[in-house]
């Protein structure tokens, strides 16, 4: 071989070796494609986000929801609504046929005659005292009779007024509140009975719901009132729905050993029903702060962590890092970075293999 060609193979092995990542500066020159396909992020000094998966599920607004119990005993004619069915107060929602309801019928006109009656007499008494034929006590007292068959009376037209009575012997059960039905318990030609506290309807506006998470002894000093939350569920995978926690119940549940806390979430679409299973992601802070660059900037290899260091398009070092924790599109790094230097953060394993294999 001639020196010249030998000295042109030396020349074409040295062009060719690349060093491993280590803290080298590598002279390479990036093309204007390549440079369009990537993308440069500084890196910046940030406070240190954590994350608190629970599980739990979801709940109807205690406010806004209203249980409906059997206030007369009777026989259920008939059923208009069923579980899940939207209605709206006062809607009619069974109707029964109540003894109970019969004898307030007969109150009511026993009480319409025992007004009029007394009426009468007041007036009776009247014209008497006019006559001088009795005194003016005995008008007092059929005045006073007046009175309390009045009281009688309103004390009843009350009573249909609170329970919506009509003429007969027919109860409506009505809905008290705007909302869905979200529990059911009554059925046709059942027998209610007054003096059994058995919820038959409960009725929910959702709106806005409640998410109840379970959080175990060793977690509780991590949450706190005000924390951001992330709820999935399993009827809506890929849908995050966001609230934060609202409250903290200060009490340990004997049976699972956890304390409640409270997710309050808008639901303006109603995709969330109560009793759905949830998984809830609480974010917080660490109060404290690290450096922090794009995730996709971060580069696994060789069982360590690297980021490409970019200072120019023909100086592009292979930089390894000690990270702290990666938290979805963010990597929190102890070690290898300064603030201010700029990573590549999109199409920074292109580099990497152009560089080291």
């Amino acid at each position: 071989m001639s020196p010249l060609k030998a000295i042109s193979f030396i020349l074409l092995l040295s062009s060719c070796k690349t060093d491993p990542p280590e803290e080298n500066e590598i002279a390479f020159s990036i093309s204007d494609t390549m440079m369009e396909r990537c993308e440069l992020t500084s890196v910046t000094n940030q406070d240190v986000k954590n994350e608190l998966k629970l599980f739990g599920k979801v709940a109807a607004d205690n406010n806004k929801q209203a249980s409906i119990y059997p206030i007369m005993s009777g026989n259920v004619l008939e059923i208009h609504s069923e579980l899940g069915d939207y209605v709206k107060q006062g809607q009619i929602l069974a109707t029964m046929r109540s003894g109970e309801v019969a004898d307030f019928q007969r109150q009511l006109l026993d009480a319409k005659a025992d007004l009029a009656l007394a009426e009468k007499n007041v007036q009776v008494a009247k014209e008497l005292f006019e006559g001088k034929i009795n005194s003016e006590r005995d008008v007092i007292a059929a005045e006073k009779e007046t009175l309390k068959a009045n009281a009688e009376l309103e004390r009843i037209e009350e009573v249909y007024r609170i329970y919506g009575l009509r003429e007969g012997s027919l109860f409506h059960i009505t809905a008290p509140i705007s909302g869905f039905i979200v529990y059911k318990d009554i059925t046709q030609n059942e027998q209610l009975r007054s003096d059994k506290a058995d919820i038959i309807f409960s009725i929910a506006q959702i709106d806005e719901v409640w998410v109840l998470a379970n959080v175990n002894e060793s977690e509780i000093p991590n949450v706190m009132v005000g924390y951001e939350a992330e709820v999935k569920t399993i009827s809506y995978p890929s849908k995050i729905f966001s609230g934060r926690v609202d409250r903290i119940f200060n009490a340990i549940d004997p049976a699972t050993k956890a304390m409640k806390i409270l997710v309050k979430i808008a639901n303006s679409d109603l995709l969330l029903k109560p009793e759905m299973s949830a998984t809830i992601t609480l974010k917080y802070s660490e109060n404290k702060k690290l450096l922090a660059v794009p995730s996709s900037s971060i580069i696994f290899d060789k069982n360590k962590n690297w980021v490409m260091v970019f200072k120019s398009r023909t100086q592009i070092e292979t930089r390894q890092v000690e990270v702290y924790r990666q938290l979805d599109d963010v990597t929190y790094i102890l070690s290898g970075l300064k603030e201010n230097e700029k990573v590549i953060s999109k199409s920074g394993l292109m580099i990497y293999d152009a560089l080291n294999d």
